[in-house]
């Protein structure tokens, strides 16, 4: 328990000293970027589901071929 404490007291001190908000995001938001890197983020997530549904038909379709 005592080791513990020893671990995270100094991670705490450290958190406890950061800057209430995140800097890189204020200055993506102020110079206009925040918007491509949204944009990048959904590309990816949509890149993912896209890969998911063609996955989960292929396996369906498998499943199918097996109970037949």
């Amino acid at each position: 328990m005592l080791l513990l404490a020893a671990v995270l007291l100094p991670a705490l001190a450290a958190v406890a000293q950061q800057p209430a908000g995140p800097e890189m995001a204020d200055q993506f938001r102020q110079d206009g970027k925040i918007y491509v890197v949204v944009g990048v983020i959904v590309i990816v997530l949509l890149g993912l589901l896209a890969y998911l549904v063609s996955i989960d038909r292929k396996v369906g379709r498998l499943e199918r071929e097996l109970r037949d």
